[in-house]
């Protein structure tokens, strides 16, 4: 009897053990797999559109009268509208004329987007900003460089917060268009794909929360137009099937400008005061 009690634990154990090693196997393996799928999408993504956006920074709507709203883009190379075959469909592009038509006033582009960001830079480009100027908008997107590099959603958040801050210290009212749903990229294989899209949508989720926590007002853009991205990707996608086309831009920038304009409402009425 002694014996067998003896003899069962270490069965358990052992048994126990096995698992833990297939499970660390397979774990390996998964990793190994992501790595080579990142890899091929790395290949097939490449970089037909350069690393350099369009210039769109311009009072856009000149023909309003008025002295020009001033709205100012950070954030990636979405929010700098890398893809954009002309500077009119760049999303600070569409948004300046977007404002302009329902402000009935001309707006002040400016982009202080970079390519490539990461949610870490927002603090240079906010930085790189003339101290005097004081915007009346300002526009985030960013989050997708982060959710390829591995950054932490606590890292990205802690940015993006601070950023927020900053900008509605200088007068600004502040809209957050979410990190887009990785999951429409067609040219990252599965299950890459699917992890990229798990991953972006939490990133999304807290953005969200961040904005509402320090004044600012979310848009999620998985959920505004990532469906569009999905169902006709050789339209809402440029050359490299990763940045948004000119269509894409266009649908983009109607789901942030409600809540820009919405903002400045408010800010007017005295319901939200950013200074």
């Amino acid at each position: 009897m002694a014996r067998s009690r003896q003899i069962a634990p270490r069965s358990v154990l052992v048994g126990a053990a096995g698992v833990a090693l297939g499970a660390g196997v397979a774990l390996l393996g998964g990793r190994a797999v992501l790595k080579r799928q990142a890899a091929v999408a790395r290949r097939r993504i490449g970089k037909p559109l350069g690393e350099e956006a369009l210039d769109a920074d311009r009072v856009w709507a000149r023909r309003f009268d008025g002295a020009p709203l001033e709205l100012v883009v950070l954030g990636d190379s979405i929010a700098a509208g890398l893809g954009a075959e002309r500077r009119k469909d760049t999303l600070g592009a569409r948004l300046a004329k977007g404002l302009a038509r329902s402000e009935r006033r001309p707006v002040r582009l400016r982009t202080a987007a970079i390519v490539g960001s990461e949610s870490s830079v927002l603090a240079a480009q906010v930085d790189a900003l003339p101290a005097d100027y004081r915007p009346d908008a300002a526009v985030i997107v960013v989050g997708g460089n982060d959710i390829t590099h591995r950054v932490p959603v606590s890292t990205s958040i802690a940015h993006l917060e601070t950023a927020i801050v900053r900008l509605r210290a200088r007068g600004a009212v502040v809209v957050v268009g979410t990190c887009p749903d990785l999951g429409a990229l067609r040219p990252v294989p599965q299950p890459l794909r699917a992890l990229g899209s798990r991953l972006s949508r939490q990133l999304a989720d807290a953005q969200a929360v961040a904005a509402a926590r320090t004044g600012a007002r979310a848009v999620s853009l998985g959920r505004a137009v990532g469906p569009f991205f999905v169902t006709q990707p050789d339209e809402m996608f440029s050359l490299d099937r990763f940045h948004p086309s000119a269509l894409g831009y266009r649908r983009t920038a109607e789901a942030l400008l409600p809540a820009i304009v919405s903002a400045l409402a408010a800010a007017r009425e005295g319901a939200v005061s950013p200074r």
